[in-house]
This record gives C-alpha cells, structure tokens and sequence, in this order.
C-alpha cells in the first residue's frame, strides 16, 4: 500500500492496537484524592496528582464515577490519562485557570492560553476511556458573538478562551474513545509530533441556537503520520484541518512546517464547515489519504483554503470511496481573511497539484464550488467514478492545469 506520492504506507498505520486500562501496571484513581460532584475547581489536586504519578514512574490516572470541574492540567511523560464511562471532566469558564504561556495558536508561537488539558514532550501516552470531556464553552461562544456586533473585525484570539486538547513536540500519543465536546475554542491540536492516533472519537460542538466558533474537531499542525479513524465529528467550523504556518514569510519561519502522511478513515461527518480543510494557516500538505467516509451533513467534502499571503503548496491528495450529503464537493477560492502582506512586495503564489477523487457519490447543491485565479495553480486532479447529484455543476476543464477524467457524472437536478 503507497501514499499518493508513491511513498510506502508505513506498517505502524496498519497495525494499531486500541489502549486498554490493562495495559498499565500502576493505576490512581482521582475519587481517592478529590470528591467528585462539587462545584470546586480542582485544578491543583488534579495536577498534584498527575505531578505524583511522574514522581513514582508512572502510570494511568483513572478519572472514575463523577463529574470533576478543573482549569488547564499539563499531563507529563508516562503519565495516560482514562476517563471512564461514568466519569465527566467540565472545564473551568474562567479564563483566570487558564494561565498566559507560550504557546503555538493560529498559526503562530506566541503567548496566549493553553487547552483544557496539554501534553509538551510526551512519548506513549494516551487519553482514552469511553467517558466526556466537557470545555464548558457557551460563556465564551455568547462573548464572541457579542464581542463580534461591537467589532465585526475582531480576530478568533481577541476573545480569549483556552482549546480542549492540546498537545506539542509528542510521538506515539493516542487519543481514543471519548467523547470531546463543547470546546471554547479548537477542539483538538497538535503541532510539531509524529505517530499520532485519534480513534472511535465522538467531537462535537453546536452550530445553534448559539453557535460554538472556531471547535475545529481537529487541527494537525506541522506533524507527520497521524491516523484518523472511526470518529465522528459535529462542529462549527472544519472537522479536520490542515495547518502550519501563516504569513508572507512562513516558509521560513523554523517555527512552521509541513503536514505529511495523514490517512483518514471510516469517519462520519455531521454538520461541519468542512470535512477536509488544507488552509488557511497551511504552507504545504503532503501525503494525505481521506476514505472510506460518510458525509451526513457538511458544507465542503474538501476545501482548499487560497491564502494570498501565504506561500502554499497542497500537493498529494487522495480522496476515496466518500459518500452522502454536503453543500459543495470540492471548494476552492482566494481566503482573504485578516490579509496581511506585512511589506512583502510580491504576491506568495500558491499551488494545489495532484488531487485525485475515485469512487465518490455524493447529493449537493454544488458540484465544483471553484474560482479560476492568478493568485494559484490547480494541477493535474483526477476524477474517477465521480458520481454527483447538484443543483449545480461548475465543472470546467478550464479551471485546471491538467485534469484527468475517468466516469465524472454530475446530475443537475431541477429545484
């Protein structure tokens, strides 16, 4: 089995065993250190523990029967995390239990909050169970909105929450059966690690009465080899996106880099901005697989976010056997939001080559939702068993440098 770059699929990507409570010799409960149910914020007991658990070499603390109420706690190496089907962590909406540390956020180091919960420096561990995480979000969301009538320009950071899950500079963590809802902010992000593993996940987040900003399920942020299989995501905004890096210069920033060896697959998408999303803080995504998916309610099946600002390469994308409901399957414009030369003279040009669909059948308003432009390339995508029902095509060959077509049938449908 290859990547779309001819590269072979590695054997960790095939073989991946789901975490068990078993697995750890070393087990802590956390009822028998703090009472559960209250409404106290236990974040210092909580990470005492975690710091205890390091201290002794090691183990798995058990988040067990009832609800435990914390602001930001760091996991630390051979420390996993399980909550258990019974057992509920609600985060804080208190921004103060959050404290202000460096940290990577829209596609940039700076200083900011950290998640819900974090990992720096890890190896091996995992966060799984079959129990919740909660960010306890709708505070924030009502500030946002809020916030958004008296400026309409204010930027996602201006109203500071914290992420749920954040994890940085790790290999071999897993993140397994939860369910994660209700962020403040993205749900998930990783940035700077490799053989990463989200498996049998439930993440969601409402896009009404009150929507949920910017919950991305899941952003991936200059890693390479991550599996995404059978989860399930709602959110109001991408399910999963692609980052990286932003600016006229981020291609040079050693702080930045590219995304490569992703496989997504066995997943279902409920409402979602978009099921795949390279951009907007992207500068190059390599290698990516998306199969074997059901759409039950997305705006863009793929997405390719144009960012004028931003050198960009997409390039290797492989997109099988997705079926279902959406507003558009492929779209494609200039994202111009928050533009920023910062003094560049020159346009940073932007390239999405070697795109391949096969074995796609799928009922939407729009087909191809794709503007032509200068400011990019789309080259050499390939269409094979395309099988569309729209309201719309869009379809040109026109759009593309280079375009192969194996069995494209978009129905235009009346009304």
């Amino acid at each position: 089995m290859y990547f779309p770059s001819g590269k072979i699929i590695d054997d960790w990507f095939l073989n991946i065993k789901r975490p068990s409570i078993d697995d750890y010799e070393k087990k802590y409960y956390l009822s028998d250190y703090v009472k559960p149910n209250t409404d106290d914020i236990i974040t210092n007991e909580f990470q005492g523990l975690i710091d205890t658990i390091y201290n002794e070499g090691g183990g798995l603390l058990i988040v067990d029967k009832g609800l435990y109420k914390t602001g930001a706690i760091f996991l630390r190496n051979n420390v996993s995390l399980y909550v258990s089907i019974d057992g509920y962590i609600l985060g804080s909406d208190d921004i103060s239990d959050y404290p202000v540390m460096e940290t990577r956020i829209e596609g940039e180091t700076c200083m900011y909050y950290p998640a819900l919960i974090n990992a720096f420096n890890t190896s091996g561990i995992s966060i799984f169970g079959h129990g919740t995480i909660n960010g306890n979000g709708l505070k924030s969301w009502k500030a946002f909105w809020q916030r958004r009538k008296w400026n309409p320009k204010c930027l996602n950071k201006d109203e500071q929450r914290p992420r749920l899950i954040y994890i940085s500079d790790s290999v071999n963590v897993t993140i397994d059966g939860l369910t994660l809802e209700d962020s403040h902010f993205w749900t998930t992000h990783i940035y700077r690690c490799n053989h990463i593993t989200y498996s049998n996940l439930t993440i969601r987040s409402p896009y009404h009465p009150v929507k949920a900003p910017s919950t991305d399920a899941i952003d991936i942020d200059y890693c390479s080899d991550v599996l995404i299989r059978k989860c399930y995501f709602s959110v109001n905004d991408d399910a999963i996106a692609l980052k990286g890096g932003k600016g006229p210069y981020a291609d040079s920033d050693i702080n930045n880099g590219p995304n490569e060896r992703i496989i997504i697959e066995d997943c279902k998408f409920g409402f979602c901005h978009s099921c795949l999303t390279c951009g907007s803080e992207s500068i190059f995504n390599n290698d990516v697989i998306f199969r074997n998916c059901e759409v039950l309610n997305a705006k863009n099946v793929l997405w390719l976010k144009m960012r004028p600002d931003t050198p960009q390469i997409y390039k290797n994308i492989y997109i099988e056997n997705i079926y279902g409901r959406a507003n558009n399957f492929l779209f494609v414009k200039p994202w111009t939001q928050f533009f920023d030369l910062k003094g560049r003279n020159d346009m940073p040009r932007q390239l999405a080559e070697n795109i391949s669909f096969k074995d796609i059948l799928l009922k939407v308003n729009c087909a191809f939702n794709v503007s032509k432009s200068e400011q990019y390339n789309l080259k050499k995508f390939k269409f094979e068993n395309v099988c569309i029902k729209a309201a719309k095509n869009g379809f040109s060959e026109d759009l593309f440098d280079g375009v192969d077509i194996i069995n494209l049938n978009v129905e235009v449908l009346n009304g």
